[in-house]
Parts: structure tokens; sequence; C-alpha cells
């Protein structure tokens, strides 16, 4: 089922315990392999299904090249819409973009875990639960000491992410005070 441009930006996780602060999470931006569903009301001929380049751009009907990669659908939806305004005299019709697969939000684990590589959640994924999906850790894995690569700009930021406690089963405050970062596109976990 398609994913709302408003549905993203506002959606809420399950209620929390009373006393747990909700998790908050980010809108959802989109990432290059992501399936977008373009509507233009009341113009079907325009609408489509379409998969966001590795550019992180994709080609839309009398609006040539559009820059999607790290864009809100809401922003996209803006794109097409001033695309289109040279098209129509009147008011342009209403444009709702919908993230239909996010098959673009990747990362990676790698080390000492059972089944290193590429992991596609489809939902945002904190470093723990990325480390269980990539089948948990080895028997001599230092789970104490393992780091996030997070590309930023032309560099990379290291985190630091102590992960023994939590996987005890006996999550310690600092975990559960930001201890087990939420990761984003792109990240790569290293288990050493």
């Amino acid at each position: 089922m398609p994913i709302s441009a408003a549905a993203l930006a506002q959606s809420t996780p399950a209620p929390q315990p009373a006393g747990s602060p909700a998790p908050q999470y980010p809108a959802y931006r989109i990432n290059p392999g992501d399936q977008l569903e373009v509507y233009v009301w009341g113009e079907e001929r325009l609408s489509r299904e379409i998969r966001v380049l590795p550019d992180g751009t994709f080609s839309f009907p009398l609006v040539g090249r559009v820059q999607a990669a790290g864009q809100l659908p809401a922003d996209i939806e803006r794109q097409i819409s001033v695309g289109l305004t040279e098209q129509y005299r009147g008011q342009v019709p209403q444009v709702t973009v919908s993230v239909t697969a996010p098959a673009g939000f990747q990362v990676s684990v790698a080390g000492k875990v059972r089944t290193p590589g590429s992991i596609q959640p489809g939902r945002y994924i904190n470093v723990l639960e990325a480390v269980i999906q990539a089948g948990g850790p080895t028997e001599f894995a230092d789970t104490s000491n393992v780091t996030i690569l997070r590309k930023q700009g032309a560099g990379i930021e290291r985190i630091r992410v102590r992960l023994s406690d939590a996987l005890r089963g006996s999550p310690n405050d600092r975990d559960r005070e930001g201890g087990l970062p939420q990761l984003l596109s792109g990240d790569t976990v290293v288990v050493p």
C-alpha cells in the first residue's frame, strides 16, 4: 500500500507505555532505488509508478528531470506542480507522491556477525535491530565497541555504540537515552 507524503511526514509509532517517551522518527527522505507513485488528479495519463535512478533523479512527462534523492515526497509534489504550470492555463491539478517501496533505504552490517551484508529494512531501525537482522553477533564479537560509519559530505562520521548490555537483555539507562542510535540510509555498522 502506498505511503502518502502527508502520512510519512506525520506518521507516529505505536503508543508507548505511560512514562516512556515515544521514539521520534524523521520524515522519510527519498533514496535512489525507491519506488514512487506519482498521481496527477484528473490527468490519469500523467500518473505512473517511477523508480528513482541511482543518480537520485527520475524523468516525468512535461516536466523533465526531477531531483528526488534527499527530498520529502511533498518536495517532489511541489517540483512536479511547478513543472506543469506552463502546460495549464488555469490551476495545475493536484499532484500526490507516495512511496510504494522504500527499496533505496539500505544499511550494511560488516564484521563479526552471522550474515554480513546489506539489508533493506523497509522502515527506520536502530543499530541493535540491524545487528539482529544480520543474524546477530558471532561468538567472538566485541559488542561493546560497535561503530557506525555515516557519510557526511566528503567525510565519514564515526559513531561508537556499546551493544553488550542490550544484547544480554539488560540495557542500561544510557542505552534507553539514545545509546542505540537510529540508522540512516547508507550507514555501515561494523562489529569488531
